[in-house]
């Protein structure tokens, strides 16, 4: 029970009233030897009356006077005239005095803690002013023993009574807060136990109806997770089927683009001279087309594929996307440029950095193509001590805020109507793969700018 949030409530709620108490008790304990001492005053002036009254009291009475007022001896000073007006012997001399019509709070604290840590009894003149101006002062000698007793009765009194102040106050505060605080708790608790058992399940989402602000604002929120993460796992499924029937398609699909390569080996023994110039590019299709089949299969085995590192010049690349795209653009005002170094040379691995290059030029090339307005697209690349840079570069409407937002998350990230968000996902997983980078540089009504970063070190 200590170990709960209620227990430790209770425990810190009792610390903390004592703590108060008690500094509650140290004003209280001076405040009460402040009176004691009055008291004694008011007495022995009472005393001292009696004596004024009648000059011919008797050594008895006046020694009755005296036990009764608590005190030794009696000193008034009326009319400027000081007059010890009863008196008896004391048991030894004066140890200290104390001054009651000018003592101030620190120092009636300070006198009443150094009595109570005080074992011996000490004789000691205590001056005040008479009650109702009977007087200009009045000075009295007294023991300390039964004020010190006095006072730690007192405070005993007191400890006690705050310590069942402390212990009613802890007692309802628990009820209080496991009331309030702990059952609810334990409720939300319940609730994530329970879809925990079966996520999948929406009868399972919490339904907020806590009147703590605090926890009303833990629920809603757990409420949206348990929303998300339900869609996260439907979406799950039917990717991991979609993955499942990818995977047939691209084993047959395969199979059909291999038998398209033993026909492509024959085209290129054609005499006609455009037959001769396109069939090179019709087998690099066919052959990339069957690779990402293939890698398709491996990506639905968990294998994912290393790229395979070489040094090739980076125009041939780009000219080969570029003449890919420039089929699909047919009359629509776009123009596609390269600004490539001669013989820029780079090393990567050529099928992946291809399919990078080509996702990006073609989502640009969508994307200008569905404003019908005239564009462009350039692929450039720069190098410098640590690092190859591709930049693809489009006078495109930008990207839109969604879009932004999940840019390389699959199913969410696409722009183009019917789009799957796909593309991005996979290039910058090859990038990735080559230890590298694909970020946005910029985007907006001017246009966007992706830029690949590929590292120059051994390592990936």
């Amino acid at each position: 029970m200590m170990n709960s949030l209620s227990g430790r409530f209770l425990i810190l709620t009792t610390i903390f009233v004592m703590l108060a108490e008690v500094l509650i008790f140290v004003p209280s304990i001076a405040r009460f030897r402040e009176e004691y001492l009055q008291n004694r005053l008011e007495r022995a002036q009472i005393a001292s009356l009696a004596l004024l009254a009648d000059d011919m009291i008797d050594g008895d009475l006046e020694q009755e006077l005296l036990e009764n007022a608590g005190v030794f001896n009696v000193v008034l000073r009326r009319d400027e005239v000081r007059q010890l007006m009863l008196a008896s012997p004391m048991p030894q001399p004066i140890d200290a005095t104390f001054d009651l019509r000018d003592g101030t709070a620190p120092v009636l604290i300070r006198d009443a803690l150094m009595r109570i840590l005080e074992p011996e009894n000490e004789v000691i003149r205590v001056i005040g002013a008479p009650t109702r101006e009977a007087g200009l002062l009045i000075e009295v000698t007294m023991e300390t023993g039964p004020l010190r007793m006095a006072m730690i009765d007192y405070g005993i009194r007191i400890l006690v009574l705050s310590a069942v102040i402390s212990i009613v106050t802890a007692g309802l505060l628990f009820i209080a807060v496991r009331a309030i605080l702990v059952k609810p708790i334990r409720g939300v608790v319940g609730h994530m136990q329970r879809y925990a058992a079966a996520p999948e399940d929406a009868r399972r989402i919490i339904t907020p109806n806590a009147g703590v602000t605090e926890l009303r604002e833990a629920e809603e929120a757990l409420r949206s997770l348990q929303t998300e993460l339900i869609s996260a796992l439907r979406q799950k499924d039917r990717l991991a089927q979609l993955g499942s029937a990818v995977s047939k398609i691209s084993h047959d699909l395969r199979n059909i683009l291999t038998s398209a390569q033993l026909f492509t080996d024959r085209i290129e023994a054609s005499e006609d001279p455009l037959v001769r110039r396109m069939a090179p590019k019709l087998v690099n299709s066919m052959t990339r087309a069957v690779h990402l089949c293939e890698s398709t299969l491996a990506f639905g085995k968990a294998e994912e594929p290393s790229p395979t590192l070489m040094i090739f010049t980076l125009d041939d690349i780009v000219a080969d996307v570029l003449d890919s795209e420039r089929l699909a653009v047919g009359d629509h005002d776009l123009s596609l440029s390269e600004n490539i170094p001669p013989l820029f040379s780079l090393r990567a691995d050529p099928e992946q950095l291809f399919r990078v290059v080509s996702n990006l030029v073609r989502n640009a090339r969508q994307a200008i193509i569905a404003t019908g307005k005239p564009g462009e697209i350039n692929v450039s690349a720069y190098e410098d001590a640590d690092n190859w840079w591709i930049e693809i570069a489009d006078t495109g409407p930008g990207l839109p805020p969604k879009a932004q937002e999940h840019l390389f998350q699959p199913f969410q990230g696409g722009v183009a109507k019917g789009g799957t968000g796909l593309g991005l996902a996979i290039a910058q997983e090859l990038v990735r793969g080559h230890g590298g980078a694909l970020e946005l540089d910029r985007t907006g009504p001017k246009g966007t700018v992706f830029s690949i970063r590929l590292p120059k070190g051994e390592d990936i």
